[in-house]
């Protein structure tokens, strides 16, 4: 598949930081993963060592939603509780979806449901087991979850870890790893697949694939105004990228690895693409120190509307903020703010508002305008 926009190679200075401000209004967490919102004024927190907490607008809650910690392993920096998705009918059918590897170090994918009788409590003994892939190594796990417009859940599977992807399982379309998987979860058991994924009538390929030819897919989300796709790709050793997939694609799309690192040759170090290979949108190089990329949101807030449209990520090793704007038929991205933070994940509450973490300290900042004046709270449709 041909490149869907051409790509723009990164283009930030320092210069054009500090558009934003961070105001902090979580502290003491213990290394968060994720920041998730069920469709109403809550914020889900999820904690490596396999907690979720509440933060009800005003503080956490002393209880945990969910602790799912005896399940899991931590052993390995990349392991853990990953992700958490509400069904789009969590109000009617109190259904969410985590993503942790467990104490073999293999990933799973859960359903749970909230209590009957306390919506800020789960019911630790609904769990159900929907999907198991074995991992051979300790990183590259993926583990972000969303559901997309289509209603479908939507799987991060990194390549399965090591270096290099040494299996060559990216490229591999019988296994699940290297892959976005898409399956349908509503009122199935476990979970149907879909028949318009790609590779539902292919024999020889698994048919939950939606995407393939990614490393760790580490945070991709879906544009809430027009359904596009973000995703972030965590490189190997010299580029980060920004994989796009347009509303309405039919899936399939080859994203590269480990044919490609970015707009780069891997392996082999030449000769790499033969025109089937959808390349980034976007890419950064390890230069500065940056190490891997935490891809986030397009913004869709009100608060400042100067920034609506432009998609969020950054980097965990230097703690840099990106913002990623449409140009022509491609996209920018523009330094935001140089922080120090470890970047994990960015969060979006029910208003499109954005929110990121710093794994280190444990603290959950909202992300605000650094520019103060009466037209920034006028949100700008375009």
């Amino acid at each position: 598949m041909k490149p869907l926009l051409i790509a723009v190679l990164l283009a930030a200075s320092t210069a054009s930081a500090a558009e934003i401000a961070l105001r902090p209004i979580i502290s003491g967490l213990n290394e968060p993963t994720n920041i998730v919102n069920a469709g109403d004024s809550r914020l889900f927190v999820t904690q490596q060592s396999g907690r979720i907490v509440i933060y009800d607008g005003t503080r956490v809650l002393p209880e945990p939603f969910l602790d799912v910690s005896s399940l899991i392993s931590t052993n390995g920096e990349e392991r853990g509780l990953l992700g958490l998705a509400f069904s789009p009918h969590y109000r009617d059918d109190g259904t969410f979806y985590i993503d942790y590897t467990n104490t073999a170090g293999d990933t799973v994918v859960a359903r749970y449901r909230v209590s009957a009788d306390d919506p800020n409590r789960a019911d630790p003994t609904s769990a159900q087991v929907i999907l198991t892939v074995a991992q051979p190594y300790s990183n590259h796990n993926g583990g972000e979850l969303q559901f997309g417009p289509d209603g479908y859940l939507y799987i991060g599977m990194g390549d399965g870890g090591s270096g290099g992807d040494p299996q060559n399982r990216a490229q591999t379309l019988s296994a699940l790893l290297g892959k976005i998987l898409r399956i349908d979860v509503e009122n199935a058991t476990t979970y149907r697949i879909p028949p318009s994924n790609p590779f539902a009538n292919r024999t020889s390929a698994a048919p939950e694939i939606w995407a393939w030819g990614v490393r760790n897919p580490w945070r991709f989300s879906f544009d809430r105004v027009t359904g596009d796709l973000w995703i972030g790709d965590v490189g190997q050793d010299t580029y980060e990228e920004v994989d796009f997939q347009p509303a309405g694609s039919s899936g399939g799309e080859n994203y590269g690895w480990r044919r490609m690192e970015g707009f780069h040759c891997y392996n082999p170090s030449t000769n790499c693409n033969d025109g089937t290979l959808t390349l980034p949108v976007l890419e950064y190089s390890h230069a500065d120190g940056s190490c891997s990329i935490t891809g986030g949101y397009r913004y869709r807030g009100a608060l400042f509307p100067r920034l609506y449209g432009t998609y969020f990520y950054g980097d965990f090793c230097t703690g840099k903020i990106w913002a990623a704007t449409a140009s022509g038929s491609g996209f920018t991205s523009r330094l935001l703010l140089d922080t120090t933070m470890q970047i994990t994940t960015f969060g979006e509450d029910a208003n499109g508002e954005l929110y990121v973490d710093d794994y280190a300290t444990g603290t959950i900042y909202v992300i605000t305008d650094s520019e103060p004046g009466p037209g920034r709270h006028r949100a700008a449709r375009h």
